[in-house]
């Protein structure tokens, strides 16, 4: 119960806070740095070292970038069907087929399941990141207003220069070697940071002007985001005989909303940056209910 309220107290500060105008319009960003630079290397140096790998493991990986190639194609077809151009496409792709699986997933996670199963969250969500990275980045090159073919030297370095993910690596090698028995105290302080701040800075970046006239491409989206993605990602497991645990996390980290990076990108490569973050807004509020709905679902299957 601590968590739920945890998660609602956080978001609702963010947005009085941005709302009263009590905090600078870029504190966000001071904010995700701290997330992403210290809080989630810990959680991985936390979590990542006890992590009994198995090949049951390689699931979370295969379902999450399952998810985002599915999410090109059904996106293809809606997008034909109803005449978008490249453009909408592209940002429907990029705000649809990657899921928030670390500041809305980890404290869901927490909150439904326990902390101790942060590790498999982890996985999915550094998966998450490198597909994001690589498809997210593709797909919003073809859609952008820059020209030129994608660099394989411009995707690599997205990858080795993201914190998270060198902190992902770093602890599976270096624990390998090195006994971080002594730390866990440490990294459990900031780890502990994850969770309040990430809230407060989803609340604090959330839009809803002008939310009207892109109803249809926000239903869209948030369909595959929240229902048919997880929907995909249990048929995979029971495909694949996935049980326990890893089909749980695995198919729960599926069902949560966009991604805020999305936005990022989006901006950058001048896509529809509206539509992404009133999709991201949306889907956040929305996807709190979902994720409740998907719980049970889950807890009935696996």
């Amino acid at each position: 119960m601590v968590n739920f309220v945890l998660i609602a107290v956080c978001i609702i500060a963010g947005m009085l806070f941005k709302a009263t105008k009590s905090i600078h319009p870029d504190a966000h960003k001071g904010i995700n740095t701290w997330i992403l630079y210290l809080a989630l290397p810990a959680v991985s140096f936390k979590y990542l070292p006890k992590v009994h790998w198995t090949t049951e493991m390689l699931f979370p990986i295969i379902a999450t970038f399952l998810t985002s190639v599915f999410c090109f194609f059904f996106m293809m077809f809606y997008s034909k069907r109803k005449g978008y151009s490249r453009r909408s496409r592209s940002t429907l792709e990029l705000v649809s087929g990657y899921s928030n699986t670390s500041f809305i997933g980890f404290p869901l996670v927490s909150a439904f399941y326990g902390e101790s199963l942060l590790s498999i969250a982890i996985i999915c969500d550094q998966t998450m990141f490198f597909s994001l990275s690589t498809l997210g980045i593709i797909a919003a090159l073809k859609g952008g207003s820059k020209s030129g073919k994608i660099s394989a030297a411009f995707i690599l370095k997205r990858l080795i220069t993201f914190p998270p993910l060198v902190g992902c690596i770093a602890a599976l090698v270096l624990s390998q070697f090195i006994d971080f028995t002594l730390a866990e105290p440490f990294f459990d302080k900031l780890a502990a940071t994850v969770s309040p701040l990430a809230l407060f800075s989803v609340g604090l970046q959330l839009k809803f002007n002008g939310w009207k006239k892109l109803i249809p491409q926000m239903s869209a989206s948030m369909f595959y985001k929240l229902i048919l993605a997880p929907a995909i990602t249990l048929g995979l497991a029971f495909l694949l005989g996935i049980k326990g645990n890893i089909a749980k996390i695995t198919t729960f980290e599926s069902a949560m909303p966009a991604v805020l990076t999305s936005s990022i990108i989006a901006e950058q490569f001048r896509l529809n940056t509206k539509l992404t973050n009133l999709t991201i807004g949306f889907s956040i509020i929305v996807g709190l209910f979902t994720s409740a709905i998907w719980y049970y679902i889950i807890e009935y299957f696996f």
